[in-house]
């Protein structure tokens, strides 16, 4: 229940906390959730697969257990979980946490799903599986070269926009076109209304500076190497499932496959995970600053003290939050 050290004339509805991976987020997000009896909701589209806690960083069982978490670990690895799909569990957590008086607090990286929250996702209706396995197959037959320039005649929009070789949005696209009869752009046009609504949003975007969160990603990608992610992969791996399913593409999952299947080194394997998750960083800071300006960015040694005064916390509050431990990304 929502704790008396939140000030209700704020009129605060929920708070978003968005930033790139290891920034401290979801630290942040415990405290506030500690503090203010707040419910923690995943906005982070790969923390939802239960296969990879420990290769996606998701809160620990201990920390999930002291306060509520919600929208982490609901999707096996073998399912595609659609921002749709997200749309509509976060709808009903939300009339959850709001009939619980408890205080919304989403967190994550995911920017499409943050955009949802606050300005709408495209209508695109549910994609049959009979579908999705025609294109699946039709990709592993011909290439995704050749469904790329089909994707371009049918769909010029989306085949100029997409890289020939991004296999997964391409398949998407053209998913769309074969289920619906129509291209994903005009399905784009006709978006579905935002989950919250502007007034009372306290929305930030967790800003370290660049070196130091790199270096960061680099180390936490090694221990997470030697600190189960390798079993938690190798147990993946294990079920052989289609490569092009998003919990497969998690970053550092493809190079610990390759690594277990003896393609590469220890050292590479990481040295490629590191990699990849630098540049997703990366665009995260691209992202977030050309499709929702409206977040306030903030350094994360910062962020307790904008909390503070953004909700208007009791001193209490504010001596509370200022002492949690921050070493949590």
């Amino acid at each position: 229940m929502l704790t008396d050290d939140v000030d209700g004339k704020g009129g605060t509805k929920a708070v978003l906390i968005a930033g790139p991976t290891a920034s401290g987020k979801s630290a942040l997000a415990l405290a506030l959730a500690e503090v203010t009896g707040g419910v923690v909701i995943n906005t982070d589209s790969m923390q939802v697969y239960r296969d990879l806690r420990i290769i996606t960083a998701r809160p620990t069982p201990d920390e999930e257990a002291r306060v509520p978490h919600r929208l982490y670990g609901t999707c096996d690895a073998a399912v595609n979980c659609s921002a749709g799909s997200w749309v509509a569990d976060a709808t009903a957590v939300l009339a959850e946490a709001r009939a619980a008086n408890r205080l919304p607090i989403f967190i994550g990286g995911t920017g499409l799903y943050f955009k949802a929250l606050t300005r709408g996702l495209s209508a695109v209706p549910p994609i049959p599986q009979v579908v999705r396995d025609d294109v699946r197959a039709r990709m592993e037959r011909d290439g995704v070269e050749a469904l790329h320039a089909e994707l371009a005649r049918r769909d010029p929009v989306s085949g100029d926009k997409l890289k020939p070789r991004d296999s997964a949005r391409i398949a998407r696209a053209l998913e769309v076109i074969e289920a619906t009869g129509r291209a994903l752009p005009d399905w784009h046009n006709e978006g579905l209304p935002p989950l919250l609504e502007p007034e009372g949003i306290k929305a930030v975007f967790l800003a370290p500076d660049r070196n130091e969160l790199y270096a960061r990603i680099d180390h936490r990608f090694t221990m997470m190497f030697d600190g189960g992610a390798l079993d938690e992969v190798a147990a993946l791996a294990a079920r052989k499932l289609d490569p092009i399913l998003p919990a497969m593409k998690a970053h550092g999952v493809p190079a610990m496959i390759r690594y277990l299947a003896g393609d590469l080194t220890c050292e590479k394997a990481i040295e490629i995970g590191q990699t990849d998750t630098r540049h997703y960083a990366k665009r995260q800071f691209t992202w977030f600053r050309h499709q929702l300006p409206e977040f306030e960015w903030v350094a994360p040694d910062a962020a307790r003290e904008w909390l503070t005064r953004a909700l208007s916390l009791s001193p209490n509050a504010r001596k509370r939050l200022s002492s949690t431990d921050q070493a949590r990304a």
